[in-house]
């Protein structure tokens, strides 16, 4: 088995589990043979945003097929 891994980030507007859980549907719904998923970090972005904007950066694998 080969796997590949990318990253994503996903946002939210209410909670960091929210955003990661934003990265985690998208992968799963765009990408074939999702294994797992590591968070690496999180952060908030307040700058050119009125609320805060919860940030969670994650590390996706997925079996490439053969």
């Amino acid at each position: 088995m080969v796997f590949k891994k990318i990253t994503l980030i996903g946002t939210s507007d209410e909670s960091f589990d929210a955003a990661a859980d934003d990265a985690i549907d998208r992968a799963q719904d765009t990408l074939q043979n999702v294994k797992w998923v590591e968070v690496d970090e999180l952060g908030v972005e307040v700058a050119s945003v009125q609320d805060r904007q919860y940030q969670a950066e994650v590390t996706v694998a997925f079996e490439l097929e053969e």
